[in-house]
Order: structure tokens, then C-alpha cells, then sequence
């Protein structure tokens, strides 16, 4: 027999966008249940961002011993044991997701772990392990994020062919490693392959990698890649897969005719799908586009004002740190709060090697947006923090609006440009001008440093790289 309970608020998703609603929510005195399939923290804490993050790390630890000699410093015999790496990968995980349980208890939130799906605007069902539930909720809040996009003949089957899931899980390093897909997912997790040993492919449809993203900052990253020994192949695409004795055979249709490689492993990234279909939605009068996204206004309200919907569902950019964003606004929205989304400047972050940060409009972006538009770039070469530590690839590159001198937007790529990008994301956000920037004192010896320099350059007085006068 089913239980029935109610609630002022139902957030179906613990991701990074749902269990950030879920507790503003409770902090505004709201009665909270969270609804997941499986575990709290979502995709980015259990399978994505986080264990990413963690393994990226680890292999770039293997690279730094490799680079070591260059100090002074001998290291020999280095042993990659992948079930301990793995195992410690996993602590990272369980730390993080326990820690969101631990707050969910102390901010009153109930975590309810089932499928959850609409029986009208205002009633869930959830089936679970503990037997069918209803919920009665004043307000939703949908935040199931997305999928991978599978591909026909390809589908993931987490032996030879993997979503980023089951290869931030394997126990042995593969000797051969195909990437199929050329965007964040792809580049991250075939980088951190390579570090590891394994002769990596990457298989890009388009001309580019990481399409959207700043080209001087992709020459970088693919320069690394090379001198990694990685192959990347673009404007192609894997036609089919053979298991054959010694490996997965995949024909790969290039510019210059088929191509054969042999592979161990075959990760499928090529893009990401809502997961909308098994709500419900249209009990509920909720309306999609015809990608399945869910139609939001600035409020994040769907078609009925009574359901909202944040992160991945409603659309790309598919980044956690929006997602956030919006499951706090949603949150204040539910609570009564007269809140919208107003968001200037969305940073992003891109964990290859070296890193790629950027924030605001690229240079292409901006003239096509009818902006007077000029770019000042600072060579992590001249850096002293990048020099001293062994990283002097990259650079800053800020976009200019001539007539007002704002910064439209910030590209780095380099070590820390994850770290470096968030003061950038602020000015934007606080209308800054490159002055503005360049007045800032930044502490040395930092990369961040290189923001400000850049800003020099912006303003026509570098100082630590010659620029010729115009």
C-alpha cells in the first residue's frame, strides 16, 4: 500500500542543482523532500566533476615524477596500482556525498531515493526500495540533469564501450584507449588516460576540439596533446566497431578515406540528452522543446507556475556551478522570495592539460554581438609562479569593448586557469573596465599575476613583455 506525505517543496534530483535547492529551501523554513534514483550528490559527485577531478589528478602526479629530473630530482620505479587509486578515488567521493547527507540532516531536508513521476501539478510518485510513495507538494523543482547520447551499434555496455562513469571505475589501465567525442568529457578523460600509459585517439566530428571555446586556447591544449604522443582525428567519425582476438576494431572515415585502428576500450562522449522522458511531464502541464529540455522563464518557472526547473534539464550550458546558481534562485523563488536568474558572466572550466578557463564573450562572440572589439593576451612564459612551476605554456587573453573600455570577456589557458578566472567572472559581472583590472595589486609570485599583466598590455604599458608602441 502506498504512503502518502506532503511537503511545501519537492526537489526531484540530488545533484549540484538539487541538493543546493533542496537546503536554501529548508533554510527558509520550508518542509524539503529530496527525491533521488540513486545517491545523493548526482552525476558531478559521484561519477563526474568530483572523481574526474580526483583521477586527473592522480595522473598528473605520474607526469610531474616523469618531469622531475628537470629539478634535480630522481624518482624511480614508479608502480601505477589502479584498484588503490580507485579505492582512494572513491573516498574522495563517499567524503563529499556524506558530507550532503550530514547537512541535509541538520537542515531538516528528507532524502527519498526512488523514481520519481508526476501524477498531476502538485502530486509525485515516487517507487522505491521501500515500496510505492506519494507526495503532496505545494512546489517542485525539477532537476534530474541529462544523459549520455548513445550511439547506434555503440551503446555503452560498460566492458567495451564506456561512458565517463564506468571509466573513471576501471581497475586496469588499457594499453589502447578510443575517445569518441572531442569536447570536455573527451579531452579530459583522454588526457588523463595518457598520463596513465595508455595510447589514447580522440575522434572529433567537427574541424575543432572543444567546439565554442576560444581557438587560441584550443591550439594550446592540442600542442599538448601532440607533444603527449595523443591522436586526434577531426572531422571524422568511428563508423563502425568489431570485436575481433586482439581488440576492438574500429573504422574510423576520415578527409583522407578510412582509417583502422585497434582499441581496448572505447569511450563514448559525444554529447548529453535530458532526462525528462520517465517524469511525467505532461501530466503535470509541463512543457519541452524538442530536444526534451524543460522551458523555464527568468523565475526558472516552467509552463505551470507550480513546477520550476534548474541545471542540465532545462539546457547547456551543462555546468554544475549553474546549476547551483539556479537551484539557489529556484530555491528563494519557492520560498515567496521575488528573485529571477540574472546572471551576467557564466565562468566554465575545462581540466585538460594545461587547463582552459574562460568567462564572458569570446572575441568572435563579441563582434558579432556589434562590439568595437579588441584583445590583449600575457604569455604565462613571462610568469614567474608558471616558470617556477614547470608550467609556462598558455596565456591571458581579455576581450575589450573600445568604446567603453568594459571587459567583455577572459580567456585563459595554463595552469590554475581554473583558479584565476573567478576575479574576471566578478568585473564582468560588476560592469569593470580593464583599468579597473589593471589597478587591482595581485599578490607575486601567482598566476593570477598574469590577469593583471594582461590588463597592462590591454591598457598599452606592459611591463614584464615588450609590446611595440602603435
Amino acid at each position: 500500500m502506498s504512503k502518502t506525505k506532503t511537503a511545501d517543496l519537492v526537489v526531484i534530483g540530488a545533484g549540484p542543482g538539487g541538493y543546493v535547492a533542496a537546503i536554501r529551501a529548508a533554510q527558509a523554513d520550508l518542509t524539503v523532500i529530496c527525491i533521488d534514483k540513486e545517491f545523493l550528490g548526482g552525476v558531478c559527485l559521484n561519477w563526474g566533476c568530483i572523481p574526474s577531478k580526483a583521477m586527473i589528478h592522480a595522473s598528473s602526479t605520474v607526469e610531474a615524477m616523469s618531469k622531475a629530473s628537470e629539478m634535480g630530482i630522481t624518482v624511480t620505479g614508479v608502480d601505477i596500482d589502479m584498484p588503490k587509486l580507485k579505492a582512494w578515488k572513491d573516498t574522495v567521493v563517499k567524503r563529499l556525498v556524506g558530507g550532503i547527507a550530514e547537512l541535509f540532516k541538520r537542515n531538516g531536508v528528507e532524502a527519498v531515493f526512488g523514481e520519481a513521476t508526476f501524477v498531476d501539478g502538485n502530486t509525485i510518485k515516487v517507487e522505491g526500495k521501500d515500496g510505492p510513495l506519494t507526495i503532496k507538494a505545494k512546489r517542485t523543482i525539477i532537476a534530474t540533469g541529462c544523459r549520455v547520447v548513445q550511439l547506434p551499434g555503440m551503446e555503452v555496455d560498460g566492458e567495451n564501450f564506456l561512458s565517463a562513469r564506468e571509466a573513471l571505475d576501471l581497475t586496469e589501465i588499457p594499453k589502447r584507449f578510443l575517445v569518441i567525442g572531442g569536447g570536455i568529457v573527451g579531452a579530459e578523460i583522454g588526457t588523463y588516460m595518457r598520463k596513465l600509459g595508455s595510447e589514447v585517439t580522440i575522434v572529433e566530428l567537427a574541424p575543432n576540439l572543444l567546439n565554442g571555446i576560444d581557438a587560441e586556447c584550443v591550439k594550446v591544449v592540442e600542442r599538448g596533446m601532440k607533444k603527449r604522443k595523443m591522436t586526434v582525428m577531426t572531422k571524422s567519425k568511428v563508423k563502425t566497431v568489431e570485436q575481433k582476438k586482439d581488440g576492438l576494431h574500429c573504422i574510423i572515415e576520415t578527409p583522407k578515406g578510412d582509417k583502422t585502428v585497434v582499441v581496448d576500450k572505447v569511450l563514448v562522449a559525444v554529447g548529453f540528452r535530458p532526462n525528462t522522458e520517465s517524469l511525467g511531464l505532461d501530466k503535470a502541464g509541463v512543457k519541452t522543446d524538442e530536444r526534451g529540455h524543460v522551458i523555464v522563464d527568468e523565475r526558472l518557472e516552467t509552463s505551470n507556475k507550480s513546477v520550476m526547473a534548474i541545471g542540465d534539464v532545462i539546457g547547456p550550458p551543462y555546468l554544475a556551478h549553474k546549476a547551483s546558481k539556479e537551484g539557489l534562485v529556484a530555491a528563494e523563488v519557492a520560498s515567496g522570495a521575488k528573485s529571477i536568474l540574472d546572471v551576467k558572466a557564466m565562468p566554465s572550466a575545462i581540466f585538460t592539460d594545461p587547463e582552459i578557463a574562460t568567462v564572458g564573450l569570446t572575441e568572435e562572440e563579441a563582434k558579432d554581438a556589434g562590439h568595437d572589439v579588441r584583445t590583449a593576451n600575457f604569455p604565462l612564459a613571462a610568469n614567474g609562479k608558471s616558470l617556477a612551476s614547470q608550467h609556462p605554456e598558455g596565456f591571458v587573453k581579455f576581450v575589450i569593448d573600445n568604446k567603453d573600455e568594459t571587459v567583455l570577456g577572459c580567456h585563459v589557458v595554463g595552469h590554475e586557469a581554473s583558479n584565476i578566472i573567478s576575479e574576471v567572472a566578478l568585473g564582468i559581472e560588476m560592469g569593470a573596465t580593464i583599468g579597473d583590472i589593471g589597478l587591482t595589486v595581485h599578490p607575486h609570485p601567482t598566476v593570477s599575476e598574469a590577469i593583471m599583466e594582461a590588463a597592462h598590455v590591454a591598457e598599452g604599458h606592459a611591463i614584464h613583455i615588450f609590446v611595440p608602441k602603435a
